[in-house]
């Protein structure tokens, strides 16, 4: 299989908004930033009490 090129990635876009629509994407990439963070953090160790207490 080969690398995606600027089609297939329009495709996708497309594929997305039809699915979802406008309104729902900024929700969907919300939840998934949010997701990626808490994931680094596990990675790291870190839990929210600790990511808490630093910032005081």
């Amino acid at each position: 299989m080969g690398s995606l090129g600027a089609p297939e990635l329009i495709l996708i876009i497309l594929a997305i908004l039809i699915l979802f629509g406008g309104k729902k994407i900024p929700e969907l990439m919300r939840g998934l930033g949010k997701g990626v963070k808490e994931f680094k953090d596990a990675q790291n160790g870190e839990t929210s009490s600790t990511t808490e207490e630093k910032k005081s």
